[in-house]
């Protein structure tokens, strides 16, 4: 029987096979394939003396750092399950988080203890306390931990099948669910990038998207498998002129963003743009939300030579659809369509048992695979899906040639008067509108219409414009019954959005509803 190196086995491989390559650096620190792998198995070492065995919990809440990404290949070669949390949330949400996982060790980062000892007590699961930075009282100090431990490979079976990470969703909907992923199913995902992605040891990745979303940990851990490098960037400073540096400066390959990013970039000077040098970036990610066909071209006429993909998953289904380099102007608006859509598959419950049987695409079709609680995710075989159906709340329609597009959120849909609108939709018309930077169309209470279609916009710097204007706009591109009733101009920093940059339409409603 096969047995697949899950990314803690690569760190060793990859030591000997590239000992002068840079697996992991900053700002100020850069460490070679040798340097990590003896890092992480130290602190794996350290983790075992603090009490942490195969199958245990480790909690993070950790800006992207390196020390984020040595706990998650300390975790997978102690066979431990890391349990990284979104450094955006606040007290409550991260005590239920910790809690709800069995955490055995919590890492925080200096910044983060304040508001983290105001939970302490009621974390009675929690064993140690590990501070990454500035030593703190009653923290155990995260480079002590790695000078304690010792640097020979942990001696734990861990097995392709057993469980690595447990993220919990963004909480869109109600609270977080947790999503326990297996090694196997990374390993999937890794050599698939590998290929349609084309990754190498040659790529030098920016991760400036959190590594304690899904989206980083299948892309910037790709190039950790095959041999190549990651630049850890904080996730909460995107400053286009600092990422455009890095870019120059470490002759990056590939980034992973969201539409917002490109927003931000492609709305710099054109005269600063035009001065750098991007011509070592081959391929390009955007994700997380949908792209619009004028960043696409934008993009793409900035560097010409990219290969830009546009991927559509989630925490809980993984990648399920990319749209490829070739499709981006041919298909615009598509998320790309499923591979080997005419192998057979069966899907199994846990218990093994026969839920249905069909080709993938038709499968898919009728929506990816989803678990309604705390759950183990589908693990993906050569023969067979294991898991259950669920709806993932999105709306698609699919063309002739196997193409999906997505229409909307289920419950962002707006029922006015009787007539159905999908804010997509308008928010794609205002989005193309010269004076607009970012835009999120909701539906608000009305007595007599039950809901009216509300817009809530970000103006670019300097533009200027009214709700008329607006109105003539929109007017002449929709039907009357979509075109926004009232208007609410904010700062960029006001509209609420997810860890990955999608926008919390269900926080706008609540907002504005009175």
């Amino acid at each position: 029987m096969a047995l697949w190196l899950n990314l803690g086995d690569m760190l060793r491989v990859n030591a000997a096979k590239f000992p002068q390559r840079i697996a992991f650096c900053d700002a100020h620190r850069r460490y070679t394939f040798p340097q990590a792998n003896e890092r992480v198995n130290r602190l794996a070492d350290g983790l075992r003396l603090l009490g942490v065995g195969k199958g245990d919990t480790v909690s993070c809440f950790l800006e992207n750092c390196i020390e984020i990404c040595e706990l998650y290949l300390a975790c997978a070669k102690l066979g431990a399950v890391i349990n990284p949390i979104n450094f955006r949330l606040v007290a409550p949400e991260i005590r239920f988080i910790v809690d709800n996982a069995d955490a055995k060790v919590f890492v925080v980062h200096d910044e983060f203890v304040p508001m983290v000892e105001g939970i302490r007590g009621e974390l009675g699961r929690v064993e140690s306390w590990v501070v990454v930075g500035e030593a703190k009282p009653d923290w155990r100090d995260y480079e002590a931990l790695i000078a304690a431990g010792s640097p020979a490979e942990p001696e734990t079976d861990v097995a392709p099948a057993d469980p690595w990470i447990l993220l919990y969703t963004s909480g869109t909907t109600g609270r977080p669910k947790g999503v326990v992923r297996s090694h196997e199913s990374y390993i999937a995902f890794y050599l698939i990038n590998g290929t349609d992605f084309e990754f190498s040891f040659r790529d030098i990745v920016l991760t400036c998207m959190p590594l304690c979303h899904v989206n980083t940990t299948y892309f910037s851990f790709t190039a950790t498998y095959l041999g190549g490098a990651n630049y850890i960037h904080p996730a909460r400073s995107f400053r286009p002129p600092e990422i455009l540096d890095v870019i120059e400066r470490e002759r990056v390959t590939f980034i992973s963003l969201i539409p917002t990013h490109y927003n931000l970039i492609l709305n710099q000077p054109a005269d600063e743009l035009k001065r750098r040098d991007l011509s070592s970036i081959t391929k390009l990610l955007c994700s997380s939300a949908p792209a619009r066909i004028e960043h696409k071209k934008a993009i793409l006429e900035l560097i010409p030579d990219v290969k830009l993909y546009e991927g559509y998953g989630s925490t809980e289904a993984g990648i399920v659809t990319t749209l490829m380099p070739e499709d981006q102007l041919t298909k615009p608006g598509s998320i790309g369509r499923e591979s080997s859509g005419t192998d057979r598959v069966k899907i199994l419950d846990e218990n093994g048992n026969e839920v249905a049987d069909g080709a993938v695409g038709e499968l898919y079709s009728r929506g990816p695979m989803l678990f309604d609680g705390y759950y183990k995710m589908p693990e993906v075989t050569a023969e067979s899906f294991v898991g259950e159906y669920f709806s993932a709340g999105d709306m698609a329609r699919r063309d002739e040639d196997g193409y999906y597009y997505l229409v909307d959120r289920k419950k962002n849909m707006i029922i006015t008067g009787g007539e159905n609108v999908y804010p997509s939709e308008v928010e794609n018309v205002l989005a193309a509108h010269a004076a607009v930077f970012d835009v999120a169309v909701i539906g608000l209470p009305h007595d007599k219409w039950g809901e009216q279609v509300s817009a809530v916009v970000i103006l670019k710097e300097g533009a200027t414009t009214t709700a008329g204007e607006f109105n003539d706009y929109c007017r002449a591109r929709l039907a009357a019954y979509k075109c926004p009733k009232d208007y609410h101009f904010i700062a960029a920093d006001e509209m609420p959005r997810t860890g990955t940059g999608k926008i919390l339409h269900r926080v706008l409603r609540e907002r504005y509803a009175s």
